[in-house]
């Protein structure tokens, strides 16, 4: 007889078939409440993804609950606190997206500042018949500040060294044995860079952490990059910024109601939108769906678990 287990938010269908092949999956959001109350205690552990809510009251829901399995670096939408309270682990998938989604910022680096999607939309109308392209502005040897030095923020800053760029960072606290300054002050490292680089957990604590001041420190030839969390950026700030003149440009490939992106940013020559797809190659959703089963079935054979959160070390 197969093991039940929860899926709370969607995932791939390679996972899928794995999983089904293994387990009984039950879908948590197709699941009438009466049949939930029902099953509850036959689930020990929860399916879910990066940018899905688990909340404390479907953890504590959940009586046997065991483990939630995150298909995703970022987990900033589980409740660790109510999961640690009620002996839940947590795992996510780090380091396999890291090289990933460090190319994408560099790729919505040069795509905002030299307005390739833009430039492209400029020959598709017909424009360059009559006209040049406006000019653009050089990335090489620009300022980069980067806003949270993990995994991801050191993989980007080794990228730009490649282009001869000047490396800041902001962080909780200075990383050991990186060159790179540090700039406590954030306010401080948008006034020095050309390019910022959003990268820093979504917790709760850096809702909006980009807020108008920052922008306005960046100024009106600053690049804003967003590869962290949607929640980081206070949208309508930017909006505003962008529609003063005050901020040079965005690259975004999070946004702070996914899928709902506000048709404010759409149109314009020196904004850059991706659907949150830093990770969305097929190499690397395959190795994180790996790494989820990997610790589905860890779990399962009483082993030790390959990639638990900080919080469940």
């Amino acid at each position: 007889m197969k093991m039940k287990v929860l899926k709370q938010a969607g995932l791939p269908a390679p996972l899928m078939d794995a999983l089904q092949a293994r387990y009984e999956v039950v879908e948590y959001n197709t699941l009438p409440e009466r049949d939930f109350r029902s099953m509850a205690d036959e689930f020990q552990l929860l399916l879910t993804n990066g940018e899905a809510v688990v909340t404390g009251e479907l953890i504590a829901s959940l009586p046997n609950l065991a483990l939630i399995a995150v298909f995703g670096v970022g987990y900033d939408g589980v409740d660790v606190q109510a999961a640690k309270a009620h002996q839940v682990m947590v795992t996510h998938t780090p380091d396999v997206l890291t090289e990933d989604v460090a190319d994408l910022a560099i790729g919505l680096m040069l795509a905002t500042c030299r307005q390739i999607p833009g430039a492209q939309a400029f020959i598709q109308q017909g424009k360059w018949m009559q006209e040049s392209y406006p000019w653009t502005k050089k990335v090489s040897g620009a300022a980069l500040g980067i806003v949270g030095l993990g995994r991801i923020g050191l993989a980007v800053a080794k990228r730009a060294q490649a282009f001869d760029m000047t490396i800041s960072y902001c962080n909780r606290s200075p990383v050991k044995e990186v060159a790179h300054r540090y700039q406590p002050d954030l306010v401080a490292l948008a006034k020095e860079c050309d390019f910022l680089l959003v990268c820093a957990p979504g917790i709760a604590d850096n809702r909006h952490l980009i807020n108008r001041e920052v922008m306005d420190a960046l100024g009106s030839e600053g690049i804003l990059i967003n590869v962290g969390r949607g929640s980081l950026v206070d949208e309508q700030a930017l909006i505003m910024a962008l529609d003063a003149g005050t901020l040079g440009g965005a690259g975004l490939d999070v946004f702070s109601d996914e899928p709902e992106v506000p048709p404010a940013l759409y149109d314009r020559p020196n904004v850059v939108l991706t659907p949150h797809m830093a990770s969305a190659t097929w190499t690397t959703r395959q190795a994180m769906s790996q790494l989820v089963l990997d610790n589905v079935e860890a779990f399962f054979n009483g082993e030790p678990l390959l990639t638990p959160v900080p919080e469940c070390n």
